[in-house]
């Protein structure tokens, strides 16, 4: 397929005109024009490029990409040694932040609810974008502890966990990576557990005096499904090859 098709299917697909982020969603870096194998990864990491690179990938789609606001603008250090990689290789590198959290089926949080078996998963209404805190329930109630438990089986990391004291949890809300500050918002859309990948100092006190249940279970471990859903979504709809390749990060 060539650039300009992908762009646009992806554009399209994830309503980036829609919402206001953080960071230029699509084409951040202008490579080859045909694509014929894409490398996807939740941060577009030297590690990733050069991964990529080796991989021989003519793209790489990534959910954290470059240009953040307020950066530096100056093209120095580790931004210049990322931005030679791919130029150097003729690599395009597309990222999708915000749109890539909130879609409603492949998105980090709909892929995460997926992912735990949550049921009647729906947007929060009022949290804009939509689709970038929600909400919905397990089919049974459950032990906060059964659930840590199956997080971190899950997710493959130890999860922290933030004991309200009201009990099993039958109604859930989250929001991926540094997602915590969504936790009064979850509370009031009455959930009894506030799933997110950080946590602040605050955020435990905020989960005992609002009575929630909080957990923090890690900002990458709970934003690899939704650009590996992409990814696979992509090779459904073209001729071309995708690969999900995991940086592994603690954090």
């Amino acid at each position: 397929m060539v650039r300009d098709q992908l762009v646009k299917f992806l554009n399209d697909e994830l309503q980036v005109d829609k919402i206001r982020d953080y960071c230029p969603n699509g084409l951040q870096v202008e490579g080859k024009v045909e694509i014929r194998r894409i490398i996807t990864g939740v941060t577009a990491s030297q590690a990733l490029l050069e991964a990529a690179i080796s991989a021989n990938a003519d793209a790489i789609l990534v959910h954290h990409g470059y240009f953040w606001k307020d950066e530096a603008a100056q093209i120095t250090g580790i931004k210049k040694k990322r931005l030679q990689a791919l130029l150097a290789n003729d690599i395009n590198l597309l990222a999708y932040h915000l749109p890539l959290d909130a879609h409603k089926t492949l998105g980090n949080n709909a892929q995460l609810g997926a992912l735990l078996g949550v049921e009647g998963i729906t947007a929060v209404a009022g949290v804009e974008p939509a689709g970038v805190l929600m909400q919905g329930q397990f089919k049974q109630s459950t032990p906060l502890l059964a659930l840590k438990q199956q997080l971190q089986q899950l997710l493959g990391r130890d999860v922290l966990v933030s004991d309200a004291g009201i009990g099993a949890v039958t109604t859930l809300a989250w929001c991926t990576g540094g997602g915590q500050g969504y936790i009064e918002q979850a509370a009031s859309a009455g959930a009894q557990l506030f799933i997110s990948g950080e946590v602040s100092e605050k955020t435990i006190h905020l989960s005992r005096e609002l009575g929630i249940h909080f957990i923090a279970a890690g900002h990458h471990a709970t934003e690899r499904y939704g650009v590996k859903a992409l990814g696979e979504y992509i090779a459904q709809q073209f001729d071309v090859d995708v690969e999900f390749i995991d940086i592994d990060n603690p954090a």
